[in-house]
């Protein structure tokens, strides 16, 4: 029966088989902890504990499937339906259901969404006459949600002088208003918010004693996972259910806490044993996922941090090879170095698509990591959202240039057509739809008649519709000599998009403004590199044909063998043979709005330490040079990060470089100048990046620099440039120039690519290099 305790180490098992009384499980990245929650519980049922007084409390509901999962493989699957197993929410809401009519709910209540709950508070703000711009529902919403995690009630508000005060200075003296009329129609519609179910499950064991006592009876023996991610509402359940028989487990790794944002209190870990009599302490150290360079590394980061408990992570695995870090000029060629690097190791190692993880500060970084990918026909998958071009502010966007080039595409019509809102309702979009099909005419050229057509439309609705149509001609105009790039940021400004999302300021707005940036970013890219193809314009024609191959590689085959691509917040609990940690700058990874205190920065280096612990075998770290934020290109430092990895842990793929002054005097005007000195970089101290090898040099050796400026006396003989010549170029790779035409700054190769196919390029602006044959 209990075969499965010999698949447990020495420090896995103590906690596994301590039955009674009060203990924390200190678990390191890759310990194992899971298994000894898992075995845990199977163990009590095998002490004969009835598995209806276990409750077990994690944070997702995929991990408490795996884990009933487990526990029936070893106890049988009837007993294991018997364990009161699942996030805290459902539980809670379980409770709710059985003893809610004490607090004047039926049993069968509804659950409010967060749209629904906004729905409701955007309701209120209206029924009050309030400036719906000062009090804006979202923020309303996320203010709200913070009162009730923190158990700030309807009445504790109004009992709180200060809290009243600070929103009276954040211009919203009647929020408490707003409160309580929210709370008064969610109850008159039998409804809870999904904080309801923390804060009515306090209420409920606070206001009647005899309920508490019930389930502190029931629930013997309790476990929760990842106890550093409970908030103080959570966390005061917890207490009070456990407080009579005190058999509580909780696991959790104070390294790991990364959720502040939601309410998380990494005191709760810290505080433990404080809470608690006699209370046991174990540690998992070993990490079973990691090569040795890669949990020093880990560890020589996280302990930078002050608050933090006492533990020594460590692995009897291989050795393996240092943290790779590598830089590159912008954010384009990290994509690449980063694509390029995967398919080579999918080559060399025989290695699946799903060995490889790419791991983000913000889903904004993924466009760059998506294009590169696509580029090298690397299947890929996002998680935690849509893909980058698949976004609702990108499709916006998007639906908007798509009607510059085609007036006729309806789809595009009926999602800006009143985003931002212009008071164009649902009922005027049918009956166009119905103008367009009895006329046999695209909705847009309806638009354009509408005096000629007998509509049901009033004269106010009419002309907000030809002022749509005449936005949009305005448009086509301008386009005519804008760049892709120019048109985007002209038309994400004059339609009102990114003025529309600037008034949401919770975390989902901002990132939806990243996103759009992203999108500008993007584009600046495209029209630059397409300068240098003689026959490319950098148009918007052409960047919409690019997206629109781009979007047909997004179908999603069923195939689960794809690169993964998420946020590190989304990492947590996963494991990857390959881990890519990209944007490690200063302002990006330490965040630049988490760094205004000693608490938030530890967060941060927390969070780097879940993203380095992903990996098994092999982790990247990528910066950039300089990357751009609204079409301006702005220089990046190097994360502090890098820096406090320790030396013999890491190497760097190029060296790291000190700041890049350009001059503005030429040197040679200066006496006996020293050009020795003049050397842009240095290499950094310690572990320096091991030298080319002797293959390397002799290909170096044979590439011959043509021109890295834009000389407008240009003259290809010169540069060792014929019909014939074999060159090399940095994203076309290998070719043969069949033809050269033109003179001077207008001459024009025509060149055959191993991989790019035929190009005709700008010689001044092209970076070749000419290969000895």
């Amino acid at each position: 029966m209990q075969e499965y305790l010999d698949q447990l180490n020495e420090a896995q098992l103590a906690p596994t088989i301590q039955k009674d009384g009060a203990m924390i499980v200190i678990a390191g990245a890759g310990s194992g902890k899971t298994r000894v929650l898992t075995y845990r519980i199977a163990f009590l049922m095998s002490k004969g504990v009835d598995p209806f007084s276990i409750l077990a409390l994690t944070f997702t509901n995929k991990a408490a499937r795996e884990m009933k999962k487990r526990i029936a493989d070893i106890v049988g699957t009837s007993e294991a339906k018997n364990l009161w197993m699942g996030t805290f929410h459902s539980i809670f809401a379980k409770i709710l259901r059985f003893e809610g009519h004490q607090l004047g709910y039926p049993s069968n209540f509804t659950i409010y969404d967060t749209q629904d709950s906004q729905s409701v508070i955007r309701a209120v703000i209206k029924e009050m006459h309030l400036d719906k711009d000062v009090y804006k529902y979202k923020q309303v919403y996320s203010r709200i949600s913070s009162y009730k995690n923190s158990l700030v009630t309807v009445k504790a508000y109004f009992n709180n002088p200060e809290l009243m005060e600070a929103d009276a200075m954040a211009k919203m003296p009647r929020l408490g208003e707003i409160y309580k009329s929210y709370c008064d129609k969610c109850f008159k519609a039998g409804a809870m918010d999904f904080d309801d179910l923390l804060l009515k499950t306090n209420e409920l064991l606070t206001r009647f004693p005899a309920t508490l006592a019930k389930y502190q009876n029931r629930f013997r023996y309790i476990l929760v996972d990842e106890y550093q991610d409970t908030n103080h509402s959570q966390y005061l359940i917890v207490k009070a259910l456990s407080d009579k028989f005190q058999n509580i487990c909780v696991v959790g790794d104070d390294a790991q806490s990364i959720y502040a944002f939601r309410g998380a209190n990494i005191n709760n870990i810290l505080n433990f044993q404080k809470d608690y009599d006699d209370v046991k302490t174990y540690r998992l150290e070993q990490n079973y996922r990691s090569t040795k360079n890669i949990v020093n590394a880990a560890n020589s980061i996280i302990e930078k941090n002050k608050t933090r408990l006492d533990k020594v992570v460590w692995t009897a695995n291989d050795e393996g090879v240092p943290i790779m870090i590598n830089r590159t000029m912008t954010d384009g060629d990290e994509g690449r170095f980063v694509a390029s690097n995967i398919f080579e190791t999918q080559m060399n190692e025989q290695r699946k698509n799903g060995d490889f993880a790419i791991l983000y500060r913000t889903n904004a970084q993924s466009r760059a990591m998506e294009d590169a990918l696509r580029k090298r026909d690397i299947p890929y998958r996002i998680y935690g959202g849509l893909s980058f071009y698949q976004r609702k502010e990108i499709k916006d966007v998007l639906s908007y240039l798509r009607l510059i080039l085609n007036p006729k595409d309806e789809e595009a019509i009926k999602r800006v057509i009143n985003y931002p809102a212009r008071g164009i309702g649902q009922t005027t979009i049918e009956r166009l739809t119905v103008a367009a099909n009895h006329y046999d005419r695209s909705m847009f050229e309806v638009m354009k008649v509408l005096d000629k057509l007998e509509l049901n439309i009033n004269n106010g609705t009419k002309n907000k519709l030809k002022n749509f149509v005449t936005m949009i001609e305005s448009f086509q105009v301008v386009n005519q000599t804008m760049n892709a790039f120019e048109i985007a940021e002209h038309v994400a400004k004059k339609t009102g998009l990114l003025t529309e999302l600037k008034k949401d300021g919770t975390p989902e707005g901002i990132a939806r403004i990243e996103n759009i940036e992203e999108l500008l970013n993007g584009m600046r890219d495209f029209t630059e590199e397409q300068k240098e193809l003689a026959d490319a314009t950098g148009s918007l024609s052409e960047f919409m044909e690019d997206v629109a191959l781009a979007t047909d590689l997004d179908n999603d085959k069923g195939d689960d063998d794809r690169v993964a691509l998420m946020t590190v917040h989304l990492a947590k609990g996963l494991e990857f043979p390959y881990v890519y940690i990209v944007g490690m700058e200063e302002e990006l990874f330490p965040s630049g709005m988490a760094m205004n205190t000693r608490a938030e920065l530890e967060e941060e280096r927390r969070l780097f330490y879940v993203a380095l612990t992903r990996a098994e075998k092999q982790a990247y770290l990528t910066y950039t040079q300089s990357r751009y934020r609204w079409g301006k290109l702005i220089d990046a430092e190097p994360s502090r990060f890098i820096d406090e990895i320790a030396e013999e842990y890491k190497q760097y793929l190029t060296p790291i470089t000190e700041h890049r002054y350009k001059p503005l005097l030429d040197a040679d005007i200066f006496d006996e100048v020293d050009k020795s000195k003049l050397r842009l970089s240095k290499p950094v101290a310690g572990k320096a990046p091991t030298g080319p090898s002797e293959d390397q040099l002799r290909k170096l050796r044979r590439l011959k620099p043509v021109t890295s400026s834009a000389d407008k006396n240009f003259d290809p003989a010169a540069a060792n440039l014929n019909v014939g010549t074999f060159v090399e170029h940095v994203r076309f790779g290998k070719g043969r120039i069949n033809k050269i035409e033109g003179v001077g700054a207008d001459t024009k190769a025509e060149i055959n690519f191993e991989n790019g196919g035929l190009k005709k390029l700008l010689l001044r602006f092209a970076k070749l290099n000419v290969l000895d044959n």
